[in-house]
């Protein structure tokens, strides 16, 4: 039985993202780092990419992600389903998305990693933008500890849990 959770308790952690998309030859999955900003989730891709070229195909996506943490009996899992909606490079909000992996501040950022990968003004670089039209969760960090949650800490607000 599904244990529900805040997404927001997931969504805020710097997290891999599974992003799944559509292609002649079936699903694709394409891991991914994120942003969760005004009810909108913000991958990084590039305009030749793999992700984005299907997407301006088929728009259909789905995200998964997952928290965790087998020592401290940590699993809650995440899915957002929608249509995702590509957007030119917008270098202020990749920023944001960066230092939720990197740290907030830009100046210890491994200049290579920026220069090379990251590119922040890369013309070719794109935004994509999923607002759900369904968001699923399910707790399960009852695997080591039984009926008793290991997650989320004690005081955090969990939906339908006391």
């Amino acid at each position: 039985m599904p244990t529900p959770f805040d997404p927001e308790a997931v969504l805020r952690l710097p997290l891999m993202a599974n992003l799944a998309t559509m292609s002649p030859e079936g699903p694709r999955n394409s891991p991914v780092w994120f942003h969760w900003e005004d009810g909108a989730l913000w991958m990084p891709g590039n305009a030749t990419g793999s992700p984005v070229r299907r997407l301006g195909q088929d728009s259909r996506c789905a995200v998964e992600i997952v928290h965790y943490d087998n020592c401290a009996g940590v699993l809650a899992h995440l899915g957002l389903r929608g249509r995702a909606a590509i957007h030119p490079m917008c270098p202020e909000l990749f920023r944001r998305l960066l230092a939720r992996y990197l740290g907030p501040d830009s100046d210890e950022w491994n200049p290579w990693f920026i220069d090379q990968i990251a590119r922040i003004d890369d013309p070719d670089g794109r935004l994509i933008e999923l607002v759900p039209e369904s968001v699923f969760t399910n707790n399960v960090s009852y695997f080591r500890t039984g009926p008793e949650l290991a997650w989320p800490e004690p005081g955090q607000i969990v939906p339908g849990r006391p």
